[in-house]
């Protein structure tokens, strides 16, 4: 007898009308909200303008949602190029199916793109998103709740999930991975955020060690899944992708830390003048600079009263010579 599980959602779609509200849809929606919101107070907390997140966020998140359908319609298209299946159903975005490397590799060049647009340095951008990167992922694992899918191996924890019957898979209990994955990216969240204020993370190290964790947790709970997925040598795909991500992260913390260490003293130098209230020492660095113009000012007014006293001098000299010269005999 089950003492105790997760039930699963009876469907992952409510109609509201002829409007279908997809639950997966909806946590992903959701998810980009809150790592905006959350990334736009940590860039104006760093120095920077309020909407400049959301701006590149217009670039990085189309850019983002593309490449994560493409990581995994390439590393699963025998779900949608083998025989018996429609080639259609890979542009299905709302059934599920993810790939948060793909999200992530092509959602930067999304905010590149917007970073250079706005003259900001991309590294102190991912910076300042990095938790809420987290956060949206661990909101984001909800759809997969919805979907009744990405599950673990079958279990009798108090916690385990109740799947259903449905194509592609069989009724059950199993280990509820995406929830343990929602919980590792929020304490992935809450570390990154400690760290950051700690050691002052700068020049992408924060974005870097989000990445580093977050691959640490995918690794183990990805060896517990028991959907389909291509195996080397033994181990998932997602389980090497995690460790050479890993490894490429740790790296560049080491590598960056050395050579350019401390934190970017201004990330968006538009908002230096127009953000930040002027203090007394450059209110009075201001008045000198008056100060200093108006003496400039009256010094070129007295060079050009001496000019013109000097033309004056010389012009009567010039008239005065000839009476002289006319002079001179009578006196001697």
């Amino acid at each position: 007898m089950d003492i105790a599980y997760i039930p699963s959602p009876s469907t992952g779609v409510i109609h509201l009308g002829p409007l279908p509200l997809r639950g997966y849809a909806f946590c992903i929606i959701i998810g980009v909200f809150v790592a905006v919101w959350y990334g736009n107070r940590r860039w104006v907390a760093r120095g920077g303008k309020a909407g400049t997140v959301a701006d590149i966020a217009v670039w990085a998140v189309p850019f983002g949602l593309v490449g994560g359908r493409l990581y995994h319609v390439i590393t699963d298209y025998q779900l949608y190029f083998s025989e018996g299946e429609n080639w259609v159903d890979a542009f299905k975005i709302w059934e599920g199916g993810l790939g948060i490397w793909g999200a992530i590799a092509l959602g930067a060049v999304g905010a590149w793109i917007g970073c250079r647009r706005r003259g900001i340095p991309l590294p102190a951008w991912a910076d300042a998103l990095a938790p809420g990167i987290a956060f949206a992922q661990a909101i984001g694992r909800w759809g997969n709740w919805f979907n009744q899918e990405l599950y673990g191996r079958e279990t009798d924890v108090p916690w385990a999930l109740k799947i259903s019957e449905g194509p592609n898979r069989e009724a059950g209990l199993y280990h509820p991975t995406f929830l343990y994955e929602s919980l590792w990216c929020i304490g992935v969240a809450l570390l990154v955020i400690w760290a950051d204020r700690r050691f002052k993370l700068g020049h992408g190290r924060a974005f870097a060690l989000y990445v580093a964790s977050y691959c640490a947790g995918r690794g183990w709970i990805e060896y517990m899944r028991v959907d389909d997925a291509h195996h080397i040598l033994g181990l998932r795909l997602n389980v090497w992708t995690s460790i050479l991500v890993f490894l490429l992260a740790v790296t560049y913390i080491v590598i960056s830390s050395r050579l350019r260490p401390g934190r970017e003293d201004v990330v968006e130098p538009a908002a230096v003048d127009l953000s930040k209230p002027k203090g007394d020492g450059e209110a009075e660095t201001e008045a000198e600079a008056a100060q200093d113009d108006a003496q400039e000012s009256a010094a070129e007014d007295d060079a050009q009263e001496t000019a013109s006293e000097d033309e004056g001098r010389t012009a009567d000299s010039s008239a005065d010579a000839p009476a002289d010269a006319a002079e001179s005999p009578r006196k001697a």
